[in-house]
């Protein structure tokens, strides 16, 4: 990040060597985030648990109801030991009697080739409506991905946005001299091994399309940007210009990154084609400029420069020109992110020696601190800009964190052993 950058070298996001295709860590069957907090208005939803999960190696029923809690706009009603299939329906009253806008209800088979066949239906018990409901047919493995997009129909047909529980997030940890970048779902579980190295692995970020991530690898002694297709493990050499190659970031339509380059003097930013080439040097600049992102319609990228003499949130045309002052609240701010709607910044500010996560609406009004913690880093936006993901230190171990926008819920999700950095959130997948 750019407390490391302007201080002393690059900043902390993601390096490696391509030891790709590491083997996946078997994810536990229980369910282990944690939610503090209570939103103001949430949906009361009932989850009964589903016909057969008892057989199943994992709970389909818990995984959806974490899902939904962790998003803030839901809060679970006890559906008590009652097991309805999607077959069934229910008697509405009952439901409405325990406080219940909302049932869902379905099962879980075993087949004889091994797969599972995963059947669900969600019920409006207000007004004793039929919603609709899916099923799925998936090896063991993919169970959960079933139970995510189970949650993700039931958060769009209820709330009318998408839901992003069947996205993956990536993430970097450091353990003894052991640096890995982890790609993980949503909710922290099913982490595999991407990449891993001796050397620091930093600054990741997610392809517009999800099949690729952008990296800083520091494994010829030098920071060097690739970009690394996820599922075959193949990358492809971007920038590995004389001195610091770091901090890339993908145009929305795939096709550019910009990244931080000190090749000329100083570390200034470059605009460079996604398959490598000669890069573009935005503006000329006597500070650091560094940690740049697209605005969502890809006109604009913002970044962080001391060129005022302490490091603040800029914003510049994607095509160059002059730079425009956008955090004026705070004397160090940093690691700016942009909600996808455009509409808001989230971003690091030091605020009496502590790193804390700050949301400010863009157009109007300061940033706002939405955490209690005092060393977070490298906030990231849900694909629906409901959630934001980003690490720091809680109880005295390194964490996961989500968080709603006004800070009101936040849950810890399950992570990799050692010290753990630079989460990045993934795009909304395609379902098959």
């Amino acid at each position: 990040m750019i407390r490391t950058t302007l201080s002393t070298s690059v900043s902390r996001r993601l390096a490696a060597t391509a030891l790709a295709a590491l083997p996946a860590v078997p994810a536990p069957a229980q369910f282990r985030v944690e939610v503090t907090g209570v939103g103001v208005t949430q949906l009361p939803i009932a989850i009964a648990s589903f016909r057969g999960e008892d057989q199943s190696p994992q709970k389909i029923a818990a995984i959806v109801r974490a899902d939904l809690e962790r998003s803030g706009r839901f809060r679970n009603v006890d559906a008590g030991a009652e097991s309805l299939d999607e077959t069934s329906r229910p008697d509405v009253s009952q439901w409405r009697q325990r406080g219940a806008d909302s049932l869902a209800s379905g099962s879980v088979v075993r087949l004889a080739d091994g797969r599972f066949d995963v059947r669900f239906r969600l019920w409006d018990v207000v007004r004793g409506q039929d919603l609709g409901g899916q099923s799925y047919v998936v090896p063991q493995g993919d169970l959960r991905l079933a139970a995510h997009r189970i949650a993700d129909f039931i958060y769009e047909k209820l709330t009318g946005e998408k839901g992003v529980f069947s996205t993956r997030i990536a993430y970097v940890t450091k353990a003894g001299s052991r640096h890995t970048l982890w790609v993980a779902d949503a909710d922290g579980e099913n982490a595999q091994a991407a990449l891993a190295s001796p050397e620091p692995i930093i600054s990741p970020a997610w392809s517009p399309s999800g099949g690729q991530l952008a990296y800083v690898s520091f494994e010829s002694r030098k920071p060097v940007v690739y970009v690394h297709e996820v599922s075959t493990g193949r990358r492809r050499l971007i920038a590995n210009f004389r001195g610091s190659n770091s901090a890339p970031a993908w145009s929305p339509d795939g096709r550019t990154l910009a990244v931080t380059l000190s090749r000329d003097g100083g570390s200034q930013l470059y605009t460079i084609d996604a398959n490598g080439g000669e890069p573009r040097r935005l503006m000329q600049s006597a500070g650091i400029d560094t940690e740049p992102v697209f605005s969502a319609d890809g006109r604009s990228i913002y970044f962080v420069s001391d060129r005022g003499g302490a490091p603040q949130i800029y914003r510049i045309a994607a095509g160059g020109g002059n730079a425009e002052r956008v955090t004026f609240g705070g004397s160090y701010n940093i690691s700016p992110t942009l909600s996808p709607d455009g509409r808001y910044l989230a971003y690091i500010s030091r605020v009496g020696g502590a790193f804390k996560l700050h949301v400010m609406e863009l157009g109007g009004g300061n940033g706002v601190a939405i955490t209690d913690t005092s060393n977070d880093e490298n906030p990231s936006f849900a694909p629906n800009g409901r959630l934001i993901v980003y690490a720091t230190r809680q109880g005295g171990r390194d964490a996961l964190m989500t968080t709603t926008l006004d800070g009101k819920i936040k849950a810890r999700l399950p992570g990799q052993g050692g010290d753990i950095r630079e989460p990045d959130w993934g795009p909304f997948q395609k379902q098959p």
